[in-house]
């Protein structure tokens, strides 16, 4: 099976993936049990399970619509190109724990605004969102949607989304008590483009080690950080100022 993450390949049996961590199996909310997919109750404890607060899979769905014409219109262009990209990774830490101290449906609602706000942020700086996950996102910039600064935007939007973020969480903090943090991982390295649909799914060739670094980087991060590979940071030299030892973007 093809992880939703990275895009890496593991086993079918495999519960976990073998390059990024991540889990493949939903699980209750409740008591943490593995569910089937199609599951309405847990099968261990009987609660109801709620949908999970994740758009459409359609990238058409999601995608504004000054955007979705861009891609459309370059789409031929860029096919079969090799571009370099800068992937981006964001999740929200602890939502396990997190998720099981709230109602499930309140905890969609909370989850759904927070998708909300990681679009908003990636789409301003014209990035797309190739993947959402239970608890986060994986952004593209610098295709389908060409940017020589590609990397900058990236950086941009992060730090736009730390401060919306910062506020949400504050907000959750004093209505609801429970402690919101958010984690960021960016990578930058050349892909090949694939073949873009009319639904704006995409296909690229070597995105698998690309993301699966970015991934990595998100995983170390530190709670309402931003952490980059090196490369990354070496290309916003000059436009931002980075701090080590792992690099993370600041406005200078």
């Amino acid at each position: 099976m093809n992880c939703a993450r990275c895009g890496s390949q593991s086993p079918d049996r495999a519960k976990f993936c073998l390059e990024c961590g991540a889990a493949f199996a939903a699980r209750c909310a409740g008591c943490g049990t593995e569910l089937p997919p199609a599951a309405k109750f847990c099968l261990e404890c009987g609660a109801k399970v709620v949908e999970r607060a994740i758009p459409s899979s359609a990238p058409r769905d999601y995608t504004p619509r000054h955007l979705a014409e861009k891609i459309l219109q370059s789409k031929s262009a860029i096919e079969g190109e090799r571009k370099q990209v800068t992937v981006l990774f964001a999740d929200l830490k602890g939502s396990m724990d997190l998720s099981e101290s709230i109602d499930p449906e309140e905890w969609h609602r909370i989850m759904d605004r927070f998708f909300r706000i990681l679009a908003d942020g990636v789409h301003r700086f014209e990035g797309t969102v190739n993947e959402y996950r239970g608890d986060g996102i994986m952004a593209l910039f610098g295709a389908p949607i060409a940017h020589e600064d590609h990397a900058a935007r990236a950086c941009y939007a992060v730090l736009s989304l730390q401060e919306d973020l910062r506020r949400y969480a504050n907000e959750l903090r004093v209505e609801r008590g429970i402690s919101f943090s958010v984690r960021v991982g960016l990578n930058t390295r050349e892909v090949v483009v694939g073949k873009i649909g009319d639904d704006l799914r995409m296909d690229y060739t070597a995105l698998g080690h690309t993301a699966s670094l970015a991934a990595r980087m998100e995983q170390i991060a530190e709670p309402d950080r931003a952490y980059l590979t090196e490369h990354t940071a070496r290309l916003v030299e000059g436009s931002l100022r980075c701090t080590t030892s792992e690099s993370s973007p600041s406005r200078g």
